[in-house]
């Protein structure tokens, strides 16, 4: 796994484009993205205020009920640090809406949830870590490296 460029945060029409699931969540259509989305309704570190951002999901464990999520944008992303100051949170998949919080999980971990994308999702593995900024040879090993520099996020059900 090579680094080829940085990655930055979206800004102006690209941050727009980025929103735009959000709107479909609001319009009560977010089950037209499935599975593979989910939308996390968050508080912000600094303003306190209700936060919103539409992710993919790297992996769902349909017998823990679990989300998993890496942030694309790197541990500076404005929803990783959210989350990471008040992991209680809501999220949305499709027309569910669960209670959960957010754990971070460790590289390790991270490396090993990326090998499983990779092998479930080959060609959106290998665009994923283009648009992140990497170059992935397709290996295992390289797919493991690549999951060892992202953090990602796990949603487990929050008991009430």
């Amino acid at each position: 796994m090579e680094k080829i460029r940085p990655l930055d945060p979206p800004a102006g029409l690209s941050r727009l484009f980025f929103r735009l699931p959000i709107y479909l969540y609001w319009l009560h259509l977010g089950w037209l993205l499935g599975g593979r989305f989910l939308l996390v309704n968050h508080i912000g570190r600094k303003s306190g205020q209700l936060r919103q951002v539409v992710i993919e999901v790297v992996e769902h464990d349909p017998a823990a009920d679990t989300y998993t999520v890496a942030a694309g944008f790197g541990r500076k992303s404005d929803w990783y640090l959210n989350l990471l100051k008040t992991p209680d949170v809501t999220i949305q998949v499709g027309r569910r809406t669960l209670a959960v919080t957010a754990v971070p999980l460790t590289p390790d971990v991270g490396g090993e949830t990326m090998v499983r994308y990779a092998r479930r999702h080959e060609t959106a593995a290998r665009n994923l870590a283009r648009f992140m900024g990497y170059q992935v040879d397709g290996t295992e090993a390289d797919y493991r490296a690549l999951g060892r520099e992202l953090p990602f996020m796990q949603f487990r059900p929050r008991r009430s």
